[in-house]
């Protein structure tokens, strides 16, 4: 049987919310989307593109999905070349430099330097053509101080091997200001030999600085503009190297292709199947 409403009552509807319920609907909303999007992140551990979420992943191990794409195949470094790259090593003069036996290569560098940032992409796109390495960890540039929170990486606690060269690095502070002292918390000192080489040849004290074994020095980075890193994250960035047309690619492969030529002038030319391509013995001759 059908119930009928009493005569002269209408059926009572639902109250319509107020506009600071459906703000507060709106608002709460938002907030679960911005959890449900940070809690993606850490569980695939892909960073977002903004500081905040970049400088969230310093110190975390560098994704090897990410260092693959660091092998640039011969065809993308010849294409590029020297790139957009205007800052050479300069050849010197001096005691062979050697650790292990081996031709040492020294970089000086800091956490907090956007230029050091931009410079270790292609140091380790070159290094890794000679050996291996463990322990690389992300590392953003300061947030404080100009082209802030760069996606870079960070040697500190890096080791890396190689049959034909020696790798040192000197990370000198960290990337975050010591509220106490008003300045970067210092890390990896340098030794007596490494501050007289660094006096010597950069007497400026810019970073960063990388001694080729005593033949060649380079004070500053190959490519100075990390704005061309703004709005990316490492793995955006590393798949961008494969592409030789673009600027990421063109300034750090040319970085790349700079740092493995001087390499190749300091351990004989070893090995062959890198130091024997014909983009590598041009650019040698350049730094000649």
């Amino acid at each position: 049987m059908e119930m009928n409403t009493q005569q002269g009552q209408q059926p009572q509807q639902a109250a319509k919310p107020s506009l600071f319920a459906n703000r507060k609907i709106l608002y709460g909303s938002i907030v679960v989307i911005i959890m449900l999007v940070l809690a993606a992140l850490v569980l695939t551990g892909t960073p977002g593109n903004n500081g905040s979420q970049l400088a969230a992943f310093d110190g975390q191990q560098a994704q090897q999905s990410v260092l693959s794409q660091l092998a640039i195949s011969n065809s993308v470094a010849s294409s590029v070349r020297s790139g957009f790259a205007t800052n050479f090593p300069t050849g010197i003069n001096a005691t062979p430099l050697t650790y292990n036996g081996k031709p040492e290569v020294l970089y000086m560098g800091a956490e907090y330097c956007p230029y050091c940032a931009i410079e270790r992409w292609g140091l380790i796109i070159a290094l890794m053509r000679f050996g291996n390495f463990t322990g690389l960890e992300y590392m953003t540039s300061s947030a404080t101080d100009s082209f802030a929170n760069t996606p870079t990486f960070t040697f500190v606690n890096a080791t890396y091997t190689s049959p034909y060269i020696s790798f040192v690095s000197r990370e000198l502070t960290n990337n975050k200001i010591n509220a106490s002292t008003g300045q970067y918390t210092p890390l990896q000192q340098p030794n007596a030999t490494e501050q007289a080489i660094n006096a010597k040849y950069d007497a400026g004290g810019s970073i960063p600085f990388i001694d080729f074994a005593n033949k060649a020095v380079q004070v500053g980075a190959n490519y100075n503009d990390p704005t061309i890193l703004d709005g990316k994250n490492w793995s955006t960035i590393a798949g961008m190297l494969g592409d030789p047309t673009t600027i990421p690619s063109l300034a750090i492969v040319g970085s790349a292709n700079l740092a493995t030529a001087q390499i190749c002038m300091i351990d004989n030319n070893m090995p062959a199947s890198i130091c024997g391509q014909g983009y590598i013995t041009a650019i040698e001759k350049e730094l000649s």
